[in-house]
Parts: structure tokens; C-alpha cells; sequence
């Protein structure tokens, strides 16, 4: 039995991934249980792994560092990957008021927590009041940076000393109220406004529809004399990014119009257009009518397929040519929660959704081009995921120098691969190599790396979690709680005065916060993008910040 002994007191990789595990598996259960009407969610494995430790639990210290980054790294790439093609777009609508939210968040912490050490700087010195506010805003990376700071300092000044334990410990004893606190003032916050999730909901759904990204079933019957027996791809060419030709109906019958098929005097054209188009398509063609669905009947048949052939991922409409090959016609494509409205140019990716509007018997042939497997679409998209992880290493490691910090800002292991990710998701490929990830493996990848990350913070704070509260550093966690709600509660009242969306506010106060776990509490408050979309827009401005505010406050601190 001395192996079993030996298995839990040792310092072996298999004793850290035992307690990794236990924590993981335990605080995921500790996560599901409600109190009142709240759960902990994955932020249950932070306080497992605390509890742990406390116990006695120990663990390699170089072991539990790496599974930590690492479990970060890879929540922040599947975040990246999967808001990546709406990361834009989103920017450009609201993206800007959101990051000047998230600013004064940022900026407020800060001021709070330089005001609390010139206030107490006895018992706030440098070291405790940085560590406190990294904690507050759950950034790991500012710690880091923080403590290179302390290094590069003690080794200029020889005579010098710094405690640079009491940078970790303040971290560990603020990081559980950071974590808390932002999901009790997303609460208060509803409470104060009366919010109801479902209207948040419809609100954000009214919005995407009144941004230009709505598709509509159109109805156009052809009044303009020009058009009469012109051919379907001659029309085209002028209506092209306006207009998805689905089907024509001609004295009750319907036909697929084929790029030769010719127009008559009194035909009807169903399709699909963008209903900022609409008033250029009543110029164009005729009489539009707007979301009148006649459903397809007979021999014609309207299908989903999804992208799964590698060989035609990246190819355009016209050069797959469905449309002069079969009679059918690609009216639809979803991609990543977006309907596109497909032209000649529009390229397929894999993971790719398209409808499809043709006749019955050349359904199977178009599916087999098309791929259309479940096989094929669930398998993981291993080569590009660890080429655009270490692509993101690399850009993390970029140092920004800046005048009078002794150390250089980098985005680090976080905010490198999370950038990169958002650039590789919004451009979707590369020569050959798609980046696309089925929704199964990102959340996979999401769960897995959000629950290793806080299990190995929670097994590296808990040792001395307790002694450190009980000998003053109760205290500290009322700084803690300051420098947290204060600055969230302030803007998240602003920024509902400015009617923004309480799930855009949930989503830009987690990434303001740098704060995986309450990202995860806000996606579980509805399965829209809002949220993810919201903490994609301000997190990497936000990391940049946090780490040099990080060591801008040990510095002039000190």
C-alpha cells in the first residue's frame, strides 16, 4: 500500500494529474448545484482545487504551471476561432463603445487600487496591492508581468528586498471575489433594470436583423419590358450580389432557373436577397414582395447539405457551377451563425451549411459533391489548431517596448493565441488550410481548457489561502471586492443608460475583466453569440492593458 501512499505525497506527474483531475471532476459537480437560483458554474473548480490544497494536496509546482497556461491557451483559442468570422462585422457596429466601456473599467481599477496603497501604504505595500488588483481582474498575465518586474528590480538593485511571494498571495486571496463579484453585479445589475433575458434576447436578434445581415424570401413579379427573353445569367450579372435566384413560377408551374433559362412576360421569381436590397430590386426587375413563402412542390425539393468535401472548401459558387451543372440552385449559406447571401464570388468552407432549391432526382449526386458527412464534419481539425497555437505563442512573445518600464508589455500566452485565432477564424484559410472547428471540438476544447486553468490556480493558492486570511489577509479581500465591483457596477449602469444589451454588457464586463468564468456564467444565460461576441471585441486591447497597467503600478508603487 506504501504506492498509494507514495502516489498522493509525491511530487510525480502522476500525483499532480491525479490532483488536477479530482479537482476538476469535483468541482464540476460542485458547479451544478444551485444556491437559491445561482450556480457556480466551472468557477466551482477554482474553489475545489482551493480546498484541495488546503488539505494537503501538493503538486509539482513546473507541472501545475504548464497545464495552467495551457488550459488558458487553449480556452482562449476555441474563444478566437469561434467568434472570429463576426468579429469584425461587430466591431465596426458597436465594437468601438464597447472598448471605451471596457477602458474605464480598466482605468478605474487601477485608480482604485493606486488610491488604496497611497491611503494604507503600510499595509498595501507594492507588492500585496498589484497582486490584490491582478486577482481582482483575474489576469494571470499581469501577474506574471509583475513579478518580471520585481526580478528585473531586485537584480538592479542588490540591496533591495522585495517579497515577491506577496504578489501571489494577494492574487490567490482576490482572485475568488474577482470572480465572484463580477457574476453578483451581472445580478445586481438585473435586478436594478428589471431585465428579462427573453426580451434582451428578441432586442439583440431585432438588432443583428436591422444591421444588413437579414436574409428574406422574396416574391418579384417582372414588370420591366428590358428583361423580357433575357437568360437567367444574363440578369445576373447586374443583380448578382443582390438576388439568389431559387425558383421561376409560370402559369402555376415551377421551374428552376438555370443560367440559359429565359424569361417571360408575367413570370414570377421566388428567391432570396438582403432586405437592404429591396428597394434596388423593385428598380431593377418589378413588384417585390417580402417574406411571402411558397413552399416548393412536385418534382422540386428544397434541402440543407453541409460542407464536408475538402476538395471544393474554398471554391466559389461559380467555379462548383451547381447551377449550370444540375437544375438547382445554392439559395443559402450558414456559416458560423450567419446567413450569407451567396454570389458568383462567395466562397464554401468546410463546416458550411448551403440550401439548396432543385429537382428531386439530382439531390443525391449534388449531396455526394457537396460531402454532407457526419463522419467527416466531426472530425477534429488537429493540424491547423497547434499551427495557429504556436503561431499565437509566438505573437504573444512580441515585447512592446515602453518608455520608463524596466520590463518590456507583451500579450503573452493568452492574448497572443486568442488574437491569432480571431484573425485565422475571420479569414478562414490559408492556401489550402482551413481553420474552420465544428461547434462539438471547440467546446471540447473550450471546457476542457477553462477547467484545467482554474484548477491549477485553485491547487497553487490554496496551501496558504486560509493562514494568509485568518492573519490580516481578510482585509484583503475587501480591497479585493473594491477594486472588482466598484468600476463593473459604475459602467454596467452607464452603459444600460446607453441601452446597451445586458448580454453585450455581461460579455464586455467578463473580457474587460479578463474573466473565463464569467464569460462562462453569461453564455449560460442564453446560447446567442452576444456575449461571446462582446468579450472577443475588448479582450485583446483589455490584456495589452491589464499587463502594462500590471507593471505600471508595481513600478510606481515600489
Amino acid at each position: 500500500m506504501d504506492f498509494i501512499v507514495d502516489l498522493f505525497t509525491g511530487n510525480s506527474i502522476a500525483t499532480a494529474l491525479i490532483y488536477i483531475c479530482l479537482a476538476s471532476f469535483i468541482g464540476v459537480l460542485l458547479g451544478k448545484v444551485e444556491f437559491g437560483k445561482v450556480r457556480l458554474g466551472v468557477a466551482g473548480v477554482l474553489f475545489t482545487g482551493i480546498i484541495l490544497a488546503h488539505f494537503g494536496a501538493k503538486v509539482n509546482g513546473d507541472m501545475l504551471h504548464f497545464a495552467q497556461e495551457f488550459g488558458l491557451i487553449l480556452f482562449v483559442y476555441a474563444i478566437g476561432i469561434d467568434v472570429g468570422p463576426r468579429f469584425f462585422s461587430t466591431f465596426r457596429s458597436d465594437g468601438l463603445k464597447l472598448n471605451i466601456l471596457a477602458i474605464c473599467i480598466i482605468l478605474m481599477n487601477f485608480g482604485i487600487a493606486l488610491g488604496l496603497h497611497y491611503a494604507m501604504p503600510d499595509k498595501l505595500p507594492a507588492t500585496v496591492i498589484t497582486g490584490i488588483m491582478c486577482g481582482a481582474v483575474t489576469n494571470t498575465p499581469g501577474l506574471g508581468a509583475a513579478r518580471q518586474v520585481v526580478a528585473d528590480y531586485t537584480a538592479n538593485n542588490p540591496g533591495s528586498y522585495i517579497n515577491a511571494d506577496e504578489l501571489g498571495m494577494g492574487y490567490a486571496v482576490a482572485y475568488p471575489i474577482g470572480v465572484i463579484g463580477i457574476i453578483i453585479t451581472m445580478l445586481v445589475l438585473r435586478g436594478i433594470f428589471h431585465i428579462r433575458i427573453s426580451k434582451e434576447v428578441d432586442a439583440y436578434n431585432d438588432g443583428l436583423s436591422q444591421s444588413g445581415n437579414h436574409l428574406e424570401s422574396v416574391t418579384i413579379n417582372i414588370t420591366n419590358p428590358n428583361l423580357f427573353n433575357k437568360t437567367i445569367e444574363y440578369i445576373s450579372d447586374f443583380v448578382d450580389k443582390e438576388l439568389v435566384f431559387s425558383r421561376v413560377e409560370r402559369n402555376g408551374e415551377f421551374l428552376i432557373p438555370t443560367a440559359t433559362f429565359t424569361l417571360e412576360e408575367g413570370d414570377i421569381i421566388h428567391g432570396v436577397s438582403d432586405d437592404a436590397n429591396i428597394n434596388n430590386l423593385k428598380i431593377k426587375l418589378g413588384n417585390v414582395e417580402v417574406g411571402q413563402k411558397r413552399e416548393v412542390d412536385g418534382d422540386l425539393v428544397m434541402q440543407r447539405f453541409m460542407i464536408t468535401n475538402h476538395k471544393i472548401a474554398g471554391k466559389t459558387i461559380e467555379q462548383l457551377g451547381i447551377y449550370r451543372r444540375y437544375p438547382a440552385n445554392i439559395t443559402r449559406i450558414y456559416r458560423a451563425g450567419i446567413e450569407v447571401l451567396p454570389n458568383k464570388r462567395t466562397t464554401v468552407e468546410v463546416g458550411d451549411a448551403v440550401r439548396v432549391v432543385g429537382k428531386r432526382q439530382v439531390m443525391n449526386e449534388i449531396k455526394a459533391e457537396l460531402g454532407d458527412s457526419i463522419k467527416e464534419w466531426s472530425h477534429p481539425n488537429i493540424i491547423p489548431l497547434f499551427m495557429g497555437i504556436a503561431l499565437g505563442l509566438i505573437v504573444g512573445s512580441v515585447p512592446f517596448f515602453i518608455p520608463g518600464l524596466p520590463a518590456p508589455a507583451k500579450l503573452g500566452l493568452a492574448g497572443g493565441p486568442l488574437l491569432v485565432a480571431i484573425l485565422l477564424g475571420w479569414r478562414g484559410r490559408i492556401g489550402n488550410m482551413t481553420f474552420y472547428m465544428n461547434s462539438g471540438a471547440n467546446m471540447i476544447l473550450r471546457e476542457m481548457g477553462i477547467t484545467l486553468f482554474l484548477a491549477c490556480v485553485g491547487l497553487g493558492a490554496g496551501g496558504k489561502f486560509v493562514s494568509t486570511i485568518v492573519n490580516g489577509g481578510y482585509m484583503w479581500v475587501l480591497y479585493g471586492a473594491i477594486i472588482t465591483i466598484v468600476p463593473i457596477l459604475v459602467v454596467g449602469c452607464i452603459a444600460r443608460l446607453c441601452k446597451v444589451n445586458y448580454l453585450k454588457i455581461c460579455g464586455f464586463m467578463s473580457g474587460a475583466m479578463t474573466d473565463p468564468p464569467a464569460l462562462e456564467y453569461a453564455n449560460s444565460l442564453s446560447p446567442t453569440h452576444a456575449q461571446s461576441m462582446a468579450y472577443a471585441s475588448v479582450y485583446p486591447l483589455t490584456m495589452f492593458l491589464r499587463i502594462l497597467l500590471g507593471q505600471t503600478l508595481i513600478l510606481i508603487t515600489l
